[in-house]
């Protein structure tokens, strides 16, 4: 098992942007010295959930911070972008960093977002899907051109820098649905797994990639990322009155709410689509702690906590994103305790 580190960039009160982007460098600085394997950024737009707009330029900082860890989006919304560009500063990341990028990409499901960028959420698959086939192009022909129904090159072209990694940097699409995950093993591209997914959940889509991949004739060693909030206390009583106080302490309908669910604003209902999401984005994120404990979070002692990677990895997942707490208001110091005792106590069962 491999294990990465995840980064939302939220802003909490008080925080200024400085002062956001300064706690995680500094905090991926401290994954490459604790022997983490990558990080992993979040894209998000137009408010304090997630201020880090532009991954690439981000992890190109990142780049000249570090030397061994794996740069990796997660995700770069492509109905949001032109793929072109993407395609072009993906590969300028990847030349920079020594080949060490991974690119994580997904359609979104923000209505808020897409609004802002005048995008019809309903059309985020198919825009994906055309975006997915453009960057491809660019990445594996000498030449390309394309002429869609959402993006066109125009004329033929030559993509300058290419990426340094051959064919190209490892993909992970970003997967929710059932049908999603379906949908990308019978191209045998490796998903990147729900955070928000029960265990059970999660297990099953492995499963569910791995027989479908094989199916379609595609190898099934590929990497498969989950990822999940993590935690772990020298003891498991701690370890559930940290999360009590964590929870306590962070109002979850700021994230959870018709702002955040991909909702058609001409219907009031989920975008097409997006079924599947029906009702995750309006509850106000509300989960009890026992729900938590038992089926969403890798949490506890060590024992526990080697225990549920454990289940993660037999199911076919070969690296686990860990969020340490990317909506906690945590004191940097006190998040490198967390992320140093996880090193030591967890991550040496798995060398």
């Amino acid at each position: 098992m491999k294990f990465s580190t995840f980064h939302l960039f939220h802003r909490f009160d008080g925080q200024s942007f400085e002062d956001v982007y300064a706690y995680h460098l500094e905090l991926i600085e401290l994954a490459e010295e604790l022997g983490f394997d990558g990080v992993r950024l979040a894209e998000h737009h137009f408010r304090d959930y997630g201020v880090a707009p532009n991954l690439f330029t981000m992890l190109a900082h990142a780049a000249a911070r570090t030397s061994r860890l794996r740069l990796g989006t997660g995700i770069v919304v492509l109905p949001l972008h032109n793929p072109i560009h993407v395609a072009e500063e993906a590969a300028q990341v990847d030349v920079l960093s020594g080949g060490r990028l991974d690119l994580g990409i997904g359609r979104g499901y923000q209505s808020y977002e897409f609004e802002g960028f005048g995008v019809d959420l309903a059309e985020a698959r198919d825009r994906f899907n055309e975006a997915l086939e453009v960057i491809l192009g660019l990445w594996t022909r000498e030449s390309f051109q394309h002429e869609g129904k959402f993006y066109r090159t125009g004329t033929e072209v030559s993509l300058v820098p290419r990426p340094l990694q051959r064919p190209h940097p490892p993909l992970h699409v970003a997967a929710v649905s059932p049908e999603t995950v379906t949908m990308y093993a019978e191209r045998g591209l490796p998903i990147l797994a729900d955070p928000v997914a029960t265990f059970r959940k999660v297990v099953k889509a492995a499963e569910t990639w791995r027989d479908t991949a094989a199916r379609a004739g595609h190898g099934t060693e590929a990497e498969l990322v989950v990822a999940r909030s993590v935690y772990v206390a020298p003891t498991a009583e701690q370890a559930r009155e940290d999360q009590a106080r964590f929870e306590a302490a962070f109002d979850r309908s700021r994230i959870f709410n018709e702002r955040s669910a991909p909702i058609d604003p001409r219907t009031g209902k989920a975008a097409q689509g997006f079924e599947y999401y029906q009702d995750r984005y309006l509850k106000g994120g509300s989960l009890s702690p026992d729900f938590r404990w038992e089926q969403l979070d890798v949490i506890g002692d060590p024992a526990r906590v080697v225990e549920q990677i454990t289940l993660l990895r037999d199911a076919g997942f070969a690296n686990l994103l860990c969020d340490f707490g990317s909506t906690r208001p945590m004191p940097l110091e006190e998040m490198k305790k967390v992320m140093r005792f996880f090193a030591a106590e967890v991550m040496p069962a798995f060398a």
